[in-house]
């Protein structure tokens, strides 16, 4: 096992790396900007070190500073967490020519599933069914023109690198093709450095739906079945839940032998997200991989009883599946067994109908408890929430015998939750758990936009 693992990151994921580093018995590093001086996860690491100041770029995004900051600590292994630097391929092999183990994927790997337009193709090329579209990208009008005629309108515009809605266009008439193609290749170079663009498609009123995995470093995989997140509002994501409601035994058990055998065939270690669209035929569609653990890994947890960050570290340290798996229960298909239901509402701190965000100082928290009930956060009372960073400060996850008793637990732990000194989603998740078409499970990516527009009428 490692002597000591630096958490390349911050807030509550950087806390979760710290409860699995303790449950291990491996020493952690946290790392900390000049505005996270006095946060939790600076508290309860073993140890701390500042790399910077307030502005990501400055510090968390600055890989001199966190290779830096774990040689001085003598640490021999880096979790990079989600977002920042966990799927950056030059980091991974910046960690590896530094002597440093890094908790995730090999970069050739992150790499090749960074670049979309190649993930497709790689995913095609192992027999898992892709959104037709370019077969790369597009980088003349001419050949833009005939492929979106090809393909039909509408048709989706997306960044070959990054995610998040940046970089995208839904474009519905040709006039509208050229300048969107040029508005998408625009934003994504500058959100992401790189403005290679590809087409495909257009679902409309999709389902997302992903699937947790877990490689080891002796040629075994496993997936731990799926997540519905289709509740969305500009493509981020605001509730999960495992498993799907619209998922099959049938289903799981196909679409996850078609994703083991694609990453198989990859050679995929550590954990990753597959994530894919359902059409309203109920037909699954691969979008994307997710190199590293996901902000709604929670939900796969209470349904499997896998601590999937402690995985992440067995596995990196060179633990068979065998070891990894303890707590689950692994069927003859190559998936783990789930038992029950859960669902996650992450609690942004933004104002719940215009989405502005909405740092400050927390004056009051009381956070819900109770059976089935789980709350990730780093947010206390008195503490401030930083401009400079993602809105999220908490996650509230919860387990039920099935999904009626889920959204059952989870609109009585909204109740419970309080926050004040800033504006919160809290009371957004509070409508949505109330609402006719989420409890039936009649769900897609456009719910919050008809929602909202029920509400304005």
């Amino acid at each position: 096992m490692f002597r000591k693992i630096l958490i390349a990151n911050r807030g509550e994921i950087a806390l979760r790396v710290i409860c699995a580093c303790k449950e291990l018995g491996i020493p952690s590093v946290a790392v900390y900007s000049e505005a996270d001086r006095d946060s939790l996860h600076v508290r309860f690491a073993d140890q701390a070190i500042c790399i910077g100041p307030p502005r990501s770029s400055d510090s968390y995004l600055n890989i001199p500073q966190v290779i830096s900051a774990a040689e001085i600590t003598n640490a021999d292994a880096v979790h990079p967490g989600y977002g920042f630097l966990s799927e950056n391929p030059n980091f991974a092999e910046v960690c590896e020519t530094s002597g440093l183990t890094f908790i995730g994927p090999r970069p050739e790997i992150i790499r090749l599933m960074g670049e979309k337009d190649r993930a497709r193709q790689a995913m095609k090329e192992a027999g898992m069914p892709i959104i037709p579209g370019s077969d790369g990208v597009i980088d003349a009008e001419d050949d833009l023109k005939a492929i979106a005629r090809d393909l039909g309108f509408p048709v989706l515009i997306k960044a070959a690198a990054g995610g998040g809605g940046r970089g995208m266009r839904i474009v519905r008439k040709e006039e509208e093709l050229v300048s969107s193609w040029q508005a998408a290749r625009n934003e994504a170079g500058l959100a992401f450095g790189n403005s290679d663009v590809y087409v495909e498609r257009f679902i409309d009123r999709p389902r997302h739906i992903e699937f947790q995995v877990l490689g080891d470093q002796h040629g075994r995989i496993v997936h731990l079945g799926e997540r519905e997140c289709s509740i969305q509002r500009r493509h981020q994501k605001l509730i999960e839940e495992s498993p799907s409601p619209r998922m099959t035994p049938e289903l799981r058990k196909a679409m996850g032998q078609q994703i083991l055998k694609a990453l198989e065939d990859i050679g995929y270690t550590n954990a990753g997200t597959v994530e894919l669209l359902m059409d309203e035929k109920g037909r699954l569609y691969f979008i994307e991989m997710n190199t590293r653990i996901q902000v709604e890994h929670p939900v796969t947890e209470m349904v499997t009883n896998i601590d999937l960050v402690k995985a992440q570290i067995m596995i990196a340290a060179g633990s068979d599946m065998n070891a990894v798996l303890r707590g689950g229960v692994l069927g003859k298909d190559g998936g783990v067994e789930l038992r029950g239901h859960s669902i996650e509402c992450r609690i942004n701190a933004e104002n719940p109908e215009t989405f502005a965000p909405s740092p400050g100082k927390i004056t009051a928290l009381h956070l819900p408890g109770g059976t089935g009930v789980r709350v990730d956060t780093f947010a206390h009372s008195e503490c401030v929430i930083p401009q400079y960073y993602d809105s999220l400060i908490a996650k509230l996850i919860v387990r039920g015998r099935d999904r009626d008793e889920a959204i059952s637990r989870m609109s009585r732990a909204l109740e419970m939750f309080i926050v004040q000194g800033i504006f919160t989603s809290i009371p957004l998740h509070q409508k949505i758990m109330h609402h006719p078409e989420f409890i039936a499970g009649n769900i897609d990516t456009k719910f919050i936009e008809r929602m909202n527009e029920s509400r304005k009428a």
